[in-house]
């Protein structure tokens, strides 16, 4: 009888048998709210891309899980990286500079940017990527705890947003967490929806939008038009976003339905409406977003301005 426990043992931990590691969110944050899941593992073994639910949130040869941020204001104001699994350190970068990538070959090799690598045993291993220059805490050969700070969601490498890339492998092969149920507490799959809205004078640049500085606390009365507007991702050929702005009264000021002609990982819509009197009515006015998909509603978002 203890020869045979002995043997089931040796069994439950051998080579081979040992169990893939349990994983958690890279980062603390809510979902749909401060953080979103912009791409998943590319799941098309082709040329074109889906994701693990044949979904469009993937692109042609994407390796890992995007877990992003609004913009870069959040960023900006320090989201740590926890490490998903103990395990050891393998490698990691801390000094490429944080910065948006329009040419590939300029990081050629280190499109990871600032990062860390785990080994977590039995040829398990994950990556972290795009981590801020200078926030990279662990040292190689290190025991790392899961949950422990790494570091910050920066913009290092080949990056068009503020994120933390995880990717996952077993003996050098790309694995898809979501496929393989490595999560402890999977989050739960958005297909698309609103990462910010603001409200202004004028209609905002998408650079202004990406850092997020669009958006104004307040506007005086003579201000020359009230301008919504709402960024995305996961954007699909037929969505419609519905831009309101309601003014203090209850009134709509504002309606305007924006239909996407093509499917876009990340986007933005604005609508507005000039001045024609001598000022705007003082008080607090409300602009909001609506995502409709296949007719049913999908996301909605809002904020608040005050006129003066």
């Amino acid at each position: 009888m203890r020869l045979l426990s002995l043997f089931c043992l040796f069994l439950s931990v051998g080579p081979g048998w040992a169990a893939p590691p349990v994983l958690r969110v890279p980062i603390d944050c809510t979902f749909g709210v401060s953080c979103f899941i912009q791409q998943y593992v590319d799941a098309d073994p082709g040329p074109g891309a889906r994701d693990y639910t044949g979904g469009p949130l993937s692109y042609d040869g994407h390796k890992g899980t995007d877990f992003r941020l609004p913009d870069q204001e959040a960023m900006d104001a320090g989201v740590p990286v926890r490490a998903p699994a103990t395990g050891r350190v393998l490698g990691l970068r801390n000094d490429m500079p944080d910065q948006l990538v329009t040419d590939a070959a300029t990081v050629s090799g280190r499109e990871c940017g600032n990062g860390v690598v785990l080994d977590h045993g039995d040829g398990w291993q994950t990556q972290l990527c795009h981590l801020a220059e200078g926030s990279v805490l662990p040292r190689v050969g290190e025991i790392i705890e899961a949950g422990q700070i790494v570091g910050r969601i920066g913009l290092s490498g080949l990056t068009q947003f503020p994120h933390v890339h995880l990717s996952v492998r077993r003996h050098g092969v790309v694995v898809d967490p979501f496929v393989d149920r490595l999560w402890a507490e999977p989050p739960a799959y958005e297909p698309g929806g609103f990462l910010s809205i603001g409200v202004s004078d004028d209609v905002p640049q998408f650079t202004e939008v990406k850092a997020g500085t669009a958006d104004a606390p307040s506007l005086a009365a003579d201000a020359p038009a009230l301008v919504v507007w709402a960024a995305m991702f996961g954007g699909r050929v037929g969505d419609v976003i519905a831009l309101r702005i309601t003014g203090p009264n209850g009134r709509d000021v504002l309606q305007h339905d924006a239909t996407l002609d093509r499917t876009q990982a990340e986007l933005f819509r604005a609508a507005g409406r000039r001045l024609t009197g001598a000022r705007w009515r003082g008080g607090v006015y409300t602009g909001t977003a609506t995502l409709f998909r296949d007719g049913q509603m999908l996301d909605r978002i809002e904020t608040r301005i005050s006129i003066r």
